[in-house]
This record gives C-alpha cells, sequence and structure tokens, in this order.
C-alpha cells in the first residue's frame, strides 16, 4: 500500500491537486496497476509516468481522487535471437480511483475499468 501524507495534509487546499500530483509521480509506478492498464502494449516501461487530477471529493474517513495516468507501454519482439525487432514504447492512458485515509494517509489503489 502507498502513503501519501503531503496529499493528506494538503487537502482542502489551493494546491491540492499538484501537491498530489507530484506525491503521486514520485512512487515507483510499479505500486500502481498499470500493468492492467495497458491497452496497445504488452507491458509497462520504466520510463516515468505522469499524472493528472480529475476529480475529488471526501466523506468523513477518505479523500477519494480520480486521477489520469499517461504512461509508456512496451511492444516488444518475440525476443529471438535473429529477431530485428527493436523495443517500441507506446503511450498508454488509464484512469485510477485513490482512497486516500484522512488518518493514515495509507492509499488504496483502483483501477477504474471504462468501456471505450
Amino acid at each position: 500500500m502507498i502513503h501519501l501524507p503531503k496529499a493528506r495534509d494538503a487537502w482542502n487546499s489551493p494546491g491540492f491537486d499538484q501537491v498530489l500530483k507530484d506525491e503521486l509521480e514520485a512512487i515507483d509506478g510499479d505500486q500502481l496497476p498499470l500493468q492492467q492498464g495497458l491497452s496497445l502494449s504488452s507491458m509497462v516501461s520504466s520510463e516515468p509516468f505522469g499524472a493528472i487530477v480529475i476529480d475529488s471529493e471526501e466523506d468523513t474517513a477518505f479523500i477519494r481522487c480520480r486521477v489520469s495516468i499517461v504512461y509508456a507501454g512496451i511492444i516488444a519482439g518475440c525476443s529471438c535471437a535473429d529477431d530485428p525487432t527493436p523495443l517500441d514504447t507506446q503511450t498508454e492512458y488509464c484512469e485510477l480511483l485513490l482512497e486516500i485515509d484522512k488518518e493514515t494517509a495509507e492509499t488504496r489503489v483502483k483501477l477504474i475499468n471504462e468501456s471505450h
């Protein structure tokens, strides 16, 4: 589970979206369900990802944020010794729901499945 204490502390401030974006982009992408969000490639690239806050709301226990993630996926060849196909990247996009616990800053992350 990831922790987003800076975002929790910035809730209801004018800079909340930027703080959440910065804190989220600083974590390792392996902690997010990006592999499950792939639609055009076969595996997630190690390149940095970008986050955009779409919407945020709260209840008594959680701050819930809908966030779009733009990242790179890898389209790989067959990995055969004589395969001349170089690794190629493809821009990928998914949306995540973050549920930030107001007390602990522990954050649950869920992939939002949308049919296109």
